[in-house]
C-alpha cells in the first residue's frame, strides 16, 4: 500500500519545519499531498527564538533566501551564548562569564588545549576564538560583500518564532504546494491494527489521512494520548521546570548584542535574546527552589523594573522525551516529541533534525515503514539522551554552592552512564573528537570545550615540548590578530542590520 495522503496536526514552527522538510523529500512523488491542520483556537508557545548555525543548511534545503528572514522575522545574529554567574562569584563579587561561540575551539586546525591547561589560570579559552571580541564590541559577523548564509565568523540567528513559522509556512505554500487546512483536532480514531485512521475535528467532522505527524505541543494529542507512547522524565537529572517570559520592546537606535545572554540566578537561569524591536526574556526555575512570588521579584530585579509593571507568562515545562517518536503511521515532532529546557536553544535544534531523520528515512510504500520507524526511534532516543548531558553539564560542573537549587545540580547529582564517563575521562585528558563516536551527539568536542574550560573544568596538565609550546602560543596570537582585524573591519551588528533594512526594501520598490 502507497502512502498518497499526510497530515501534520499543528503548526507554528515545528509543523511547518516538518511540512518543508517532507514537502522538499517527497517532491518527486508528485500523488502524495501534505495537509497541515491548524487550529485557529489554539495559540503556540512562541518563546523559542535562538537557534544555532544547523538551521542555516535547513532554510537552504527549504529554498528560503537569508534576506527574506532577515527582513521578515525581526531577526539578528547570534555568534554564540553569554554565560554570566554560572559559576561562584570572586571574593570582590565581580560577574564571571565566557563564551560558548559557535567558531571551532581548535585555532588554524591545531589542538592546543594542552597550552590552555598549563596556563589556566591566567587564561580565558574561549581566546582560542576571534568570537569574544566581535560579541563583546558588538560586531555584525557578515561584512557587506558576505555572500547569503556565510560570514566572517559562523553564526545563528534570533528571531521572532511567530513570524518565522509564517514565513516556513508561506514557503511551504506557494513554493512547495503544502496544504493548509484551519480545524481544531479533538480525537482520533484507531483502525484494528492500533493505527490511527482518521481524526475527528471538534465539529465532529472526521479527516482520512495515511499518515499523521503530530505537532500538537506538549499535549501530544496523537503520539501521546491517542496512541500512549510512555513519556521518559528526566526531571531528576534536570531540575528546571517553570519558567515565566515576557517581551519588552527596544530603542530602534540601541545596541543590539549578537549573542544570546544567559545569566544564572540562585535556582535556575534567565535567558535575554535581543530581536531589532523586542528583547525576549525568560527567567527560567526550579518551582522545587523557588516560589513563583519570588521568581516575579528576581525578575523585577533583573529587569530594574517593579513586579507590579510587567506580566509575564508562565509556561510549565516537563522534562523529557517520547519512549518512541515514530510509532505505527504517526511520527512527533517538537513539543509533542519531547522537550528539554531552552539552554542552548536545544528546542528548534531536536525539531529541525528529528524533522529531517524522519523526512530522509519516510519512504512512500507502508511495508517497509517498521524499519525505517525503529532505525529513527533509536537514533532519536539517542540524540536526546546526549542533548539531555549537554544540558545538565552546565550545572553539574559549576563550584556554586549557595542555595539549595545548585546544592542539588553539584552534589551527587544524577547523571547518565555516559556524562558521568566522559566527565572522569575529561580529569585525565582534554576532550576529542574521539570521544563522541556518534554522528548523532547533536553537541560534540567543540561545544564541550568552551563549556567545560569556560567553567574551569578541572583536566590534568599535558605536557608540551619546547616547539608544541611555541606553536600552540603562535596559533593563539594569530587568533588574536584576526579577531583584531575583524573588529576594525566589521559594522557594528545594529548598523548592519539597519543598513540590511533600508537596501532590503528599496530593492522591492
Amino acid at each position: 500500500m502507497k502512502i498518497k495522503n499526510i497530515a501534520i496536526i499543528g503548526g507554528g514552527t515545528a509543523g511547518w519545519l516538518a511540512a518543508n522538510h517532507l514537502a522538499v523529500e517527497l517532491r518527486a512523488e508528485t500523488d502524495i499531498t501534505i495537509t497541515v491542520i491548524e487550529s485557529p483556537e489554539i495559540g503556540i508557545i512562541g518563546v523559542g527564538e535562538g537557534t544555532v548555525p544547523h538551521i542555516k543548511k535547513s532554510l537552504m534545503k527549504f529554498g528560503i533566501s537569508e534576506a527574506e528572514l532577515l527582513a521578515t522575522c525581526d531577526a539578528t545574529f547570534k555568534m554564540g551564548i553569554k554565560f554570566n554567574n554560572w559559576m561562584a562569584p570572586s571574593d570582590a563579587g565581580a560577574i564571571n562569564s565566557y563564551y560558548h561561540p559557535f567558531s571551532s575551539p581548535f585555532p588554524g586546525g591545531i589542538d592546543v588545549n594542552a597550552l590552555y591547561l598549563k596556563n589556566a589560570s591566567s587564561m580565558q579559552f574561549a581566546e582560542v576564538s576571534e568570537v569574544p571580541v566581535l560579541a563583546d564590541a558588538m560586531k555584525s559577523p557578515k561584512k557587506v560583500s558576505s555572500a547569503a548564509y556565510e560570514g566572517a565568523v559562523n553564526y545563528a540567528y534570533h528571531f521572532n518564532a511567530v513570524k518565522f513559522g509564517q514565513l516556513l509556512a508561506k514557503n511551504a505554500r506557494e513554493k512547495l504546494h503544502v496544504k493548509h487546512l484551519s480545524a481544531t483536532i479533538s480525537d482520533a480514531r484507531l483502525n484494528e491494527l492500533g493505527e490511527v485512521a482518521s481524526l475527528i475535528t471538534r465539529e465532529g467532522e472526521q479527516l482520512h489521512f495515511d499518515f499523521y505527524v503530530d505537532c500538537s505541543g506538549f499535549h501530544s494529542l496523537i503520539l501521546g494520548k491517542i496512541l500512549q507512547v510512555p513519556f521518559i522524565d528526566k526531571s531528576d537529572q534536570l531540575l528546571t521546570d517553570t519558567a515565566i517570559a515576557l517581551q519588552l520592546p527596544t530603542a530602534t537606535d540601541s545596541v543590539i548584542a549578537p549573542y544570546t545572554l544567559a545569566t544564572a540566578h540562585s535556582a535556575g537561569w534567565i535567558w535575554d535574546i535581543p530581536l531589532t524591536t523586542r528583547r525576549g526574556v525568560g527567567f527560567v526555575y526550579a518551582s522545587s527552589c523557588m516560589s513563583e512570588d519570588a521568581a516575579i521579584q528576581s525578575m523585577g530585579t533583573y529587569l530594574g523594573v517593579e513586579p507590579e509593571q510587567f506580566s509575564p507568562r508562565k509556561i510549565k515545562m516537563r522534562m523529557g522525551y517520547r519512549e518512541k517518536f515514530w510509532c505505527k503511521n504517526v511520527v512527533a515532532l517538537g513539543l509533542a516529541q519531547g522537550f528539554v529546557e531552552p539552554l542552548e536553544a536545544t528546542s528548534i535544534f531536536v525539531t529541525d533534525f528529528t524533522a529531517e531523520l524522519f523526512a530522509r528515512n519516510f519512504s512512500v510504500e507502508k511495508g517497509t515503514m517498521s524499519v525505517a520507524a525503529n532505525y529513527c526511534n533509536k537514533v532519536a532516543t539517542y540524540a536526546w539522551e546526549r542533548v539531555i548531558d549537554f544540558v545538565q553539564m552546565h550545572y553539574c560542573v559549576s563550584d556554586r554552592r549557595d542555595s539549595e537549587f545548585w546544592r542539588q545540580n553539584t552534589v551527587a547529582p544524577k547523571l547518565s552512564e555516559v556524562l558521568a564517563e566522559r566527565l572522569a575521562i575529561w580529569r585525565a585528558n582534554a576532550p576529542k573528537k574521539s570521544d563522541f563516536f556518534s554522528r548523532f551527539d547533536l553537541f560534540d568536542v567543540d561545544n564541550f570545550l568552551f563549556v567545560l574550560y569556560g567553567m574551569h573544568y578541572q583536566t590534568a596538565a599535558k605536557g608540551m615540548t619546547v616547539f608544541e609550546e611555541q606553536y600552540f602560543t603562535r596559533e593563539i596570537a594569530n587568533v588574536k590578530t584576526k579577531g583584531s582585524q575583524l573588529s576594525h573591519e566589521l559594522m557594528g551588528h545594529r548598523e548592519w542590520l539597519n543598513k540590511f533594512n533600508i537596501a532590503y526594501q528599496q530593492s522591492r520598490e
